[in-house]
């Protein structure tokens, strides 16, 4: 059984930077692309950032695109999302989620692509 569990979130003001932790276990990390999304009350879930199972590959909405970095380190089973020059905006719960191998980097924009979810971690900016 897969788990995926973030960490990182809080409250900080407009400009500021946060980075987000996803510790994942339970199958080989390594083999497993993975993903950000956000959500906030009353609407869908939204793509942030993917990444290739090997690293090398890296994908981002439009909206955080030069102010997000997402990377990986495979020795700790571990993904970031690290978050500069926040904006109220970028408020949001934070999901990391785990993607399904059998499916290829073409869909890791989507909800669907992905296999496993954590319960996510709420990211405030201020104005």
């Amino acid at each position: 059984q897969v788990q995926v569990v973030e960490s990182g979130g809080g409250l900080v003001q407009a400009g500021d930077s946060l980075r987000l932790s996803c510790a994942a276990s339970g199958r080989s990390f390594s083999s497993s692309g993975m993903g950000w999304f956000r959500q906030t009350p009353g609407k869908e879930r939204e793509f942030v950032a993917a990444i290739m199972r090997s690293g090398g590959g890296t994908f981002y909405a439009d909206s955080v695109k030069g102010r997000f970095t997402i990377s990986r380190d495979n020795t700790k089973n571990t993904v970031y999302l690290q978050m500069n020059s926040l904006k109220p905006e970028d408020t949001a719960v934070y999901y990391c989620a785990w993607a399904d191998p059998r499916l290829g980097a073409a869909v890791l924009s989507q909800p669907r692509g992905y296999d496993y979810w954590g319960q996510g971690t709420q990211v405030t900016v201020s104005s």
